[in-house]
């Protein structure tokens, strides 16, 4: 490991996740902080990337639920090994508003929303995360009881796709969908489709979905 390339230690790291190998994973990450890799360029080249290659392998019944569970749990711990070194480098800015963010009904994978949530806390926004295997009435709920400006929905598999369209019609029947701009993510998830389900947004990454939320805020 001595000396490698910093484009072979995003490698390592994404491949460290899809084999589920947690030590090389955490040990690879420290080598590229060392190294001086941008931890956001860890995040989308090795961590999304990785548990992109994850949800595939689960979908076609190559990974099961635990195989899902212990990748999305290696993710997690890079994250937290990263924290600190994002925070370090974000500015000091006021809160720009309040997003509530969860995965989907049906859908337990959070590593994509956990990293929206953490980049959304750090770019200056009040971040409520409802977690996974969110039910429709339980996103409405958050938006009125926190008078929200945004909903962030992730969705990992696409059987659970669905219930953001679930979630829309709710916040409508609520008469809060004029309230909020609704954007949307995850692996099977795409523009197209959130246009169809009536979104106002679509990430196609994390940091991408960041980006919107910002303008949002900084339009309105």
């Amino acid at each position: 490991m001595e000396n490698m390339p910093k484009e072979d230690l995003i490698n390592k790291i994404m491949e460290a996740i899809i084999n589920l190998q947690l030590e090389d994973a955490l040990e690879y990450a420290k080598k590229a902080i060392d190294a001086g890799v941008d931890p956001q360029e860890i995040i989308s080249n090795s961590i999304v990337k990785g548990m992109e290659i994850v949800g595939e392998k689960f979908e076609k019944g190559e990974y099961f639920l635990s195989e899902l569970i212990a990748a999305g749990e290696i993710g997690k711990q890079i994250i937290e090994l990263l924290n600190p070194f994002i925070k370090m480098s974000a500015r000091e800015s006021k809160k720009l508003g309040k997003v509530v963010i969860g995965t989907v009904r049906g859908d337990i994978h959070d590593i994509g929303k956990n990293i929206v949530a953490m980049l959304l806390d750090t770019a200056g926004f009040e971040v409520i995360d409802l977690g996974a295997d969110v039910p429709p009435d339980r996103f409405v709920e958050a938006v009125a009881r926190h008078d929200a400006k945004i909903v962030a929905m992730s969705a990992l598999l696409t059987v659970t796709m669905p219930e953001m369209r679930n979630v829309i019609e709710e916040l409508k029947k609520a008469g809060l969908r004029d309230r909020v701009k609704v954007i949307v993510g995850g692996a099977p998830v795409t523009k197209e489709y959130a246009d169809e389900i009536g979104a106002d947004g679509y990430g196609e990454n994390a940091f991408e979905g960041v980006k919107i939320c910002k303008s949002w805020m900084e339009n309105n």
